[in-house]
């Protein structure tokens, strides 16, 4: 064969492979990732399960994140199972949660008996309703501060659960801690978790709460996304001040995730996992980084400080959201929530294309 004859039919023939490759990609149908709510999204309406389900459903959301026990009528199990059943006939998925586990957080409250108390409890409620994974946190910022710092709030939670490691096996319940309120660096919470043992910790992953550690909420998703199992999501505006800068919670597509590549990663990354918003809209908090003081409670890590402080050079200022005072602002505070969540939601099902509902 002339030489020029075999190049032609070697590229023709490699040209023939990568079109063949593109068609076979393009016909595999990108994986459905579901959409819900998280109840805290909506806190200032002060709604049982029973009001939650039938909202969640008028969103037409295909999960209900229901992250506080407070929030259930009664933790009875024959009520339980009707709670269950009234989410069924809304063709709604349950997720349940609860707060701190850490015996010495600041944040850690009795109300449900001993740490341990409180996380078997929660497996016990999460099986009842079927949801796959309790969530719970560690504390928040302030638990940077105490005394051994968040290393030894780290060890102490790992202790509880394993404690009750094997409530969960036997429950076919898996753990999941959130990387919440400024507590753990992402990188802190993959330790945590695998620390305790993957095979039954994963992680609740917080976009929000990201920009609490002065980090990039994509660059969060790549450290928690291989070992999440729930999530509490939302978007958010960050600018340069003078000490360091500030962050300010917003609906979905008024911040600056970019939610198409988020939800392309999160695709490759946690498919199965529902992405549930919990807007916490309108207040303001300034982060100081830039004074030396700060770094006393912080790890800091050059390379991830410089995509947080990208994003910050792209941000805009906003106003705080602050409602009127007397008896309008509870009204107003209540429509600007639902306001909040139900634009989010019908911005990813609508612009990004998530969600199982037709």
């Amino acid at each position: 064969m002339l030489r020029r004859t075999f190049l032609h039919s070697a590229a023709v023939a490699t040209a023939a492979t990568a079109l063949s490759s593109r068609v076979a990609a393009a016909s595999v149908p990108k994986p459905k990732i579901a959409v819900g709510l998280d109840n805290y999204a909506v806190r200032s309406l002060g709604w049982k399960a029973p009001e939650l389900i039938a909202y969640a459903a008028s969103l037409k959301c295909d999960t209900l994140f229901i992250s506080d026990l407070d929030a259930f009528p009664s933790l009875d199990d024959t009520a339980l199972r009707a709670v269950r059943s009234s989410a069924d006939a809304a063709g709604l998925a349950l997720y349940v949660g609860g707060w701190s586990i850490c015996p010495t957080s600041k944040t850690f409250k009795k109300n449900w008996g001993t740490a341990e108390e409180h996380l078997r409890l929660g497996i016990r409620v999460a099986k009842t309703l079927g949801s796959p994974i309790y969530r719970a946190v560690l504390g928040n910022m302030e638990d940077r501060k105490s005394e051994g710092g968040i290393q030894a709030r780290i060890a102490d939670t790992v202790a509880v659960l394993k404690a009750c490691r094997r409530d969960a096996e036997q429950a076919g319940i898996k753990i999941a801690i959130e990387n919440h309120g400024g507590d753990m660096h992402s990188w802190e919470c993959r330790q945590l978790i695998e620390a305790a043992g993957t095979d039954f910790v994963g992680c609740n992953i917080d976009s929000g709460n990201a920009a609490w550690t002065l980090e990039d909420p994509m660059d969060v998703l790549e450290t928690l996304g291989p070992v999440t199992i729930c999530s509490s999501l939302r978007d958010q505006q960050i600018w340069d001040t003078p000490e360091g800068a500030a962050v300010q919670w917003t609906a979905v597509g008024d911040g600056l995730i970019d939610w198409k590549a988020y939800a392309a990663r999160w695709a490759q990354l946690c498919p199965k996992v529902p992405i549930m918003i919990e807007t916490i809209s309108g207040a303001q908090r300034v982060f100081p980084y830039k004074q030396p003081d700060f770094w006393k409670f912080y790890d800091k890590r050059p390379d991830k400080l410089a995509k947080f402080e990208a994003l910050a050079k792209r941000g805009k200022p906003l106003t705080a959201f602050k409602a009127p005072a007397g008896p309008e602002g509870k009204q107003v505070t209540q429509d600007y929530q639902k306001a909040e969540i139900a634009k989010s939601i019908a911005y990813l099902r609508k612009e990004i294309g998530l969600g199982l509902r037709a």
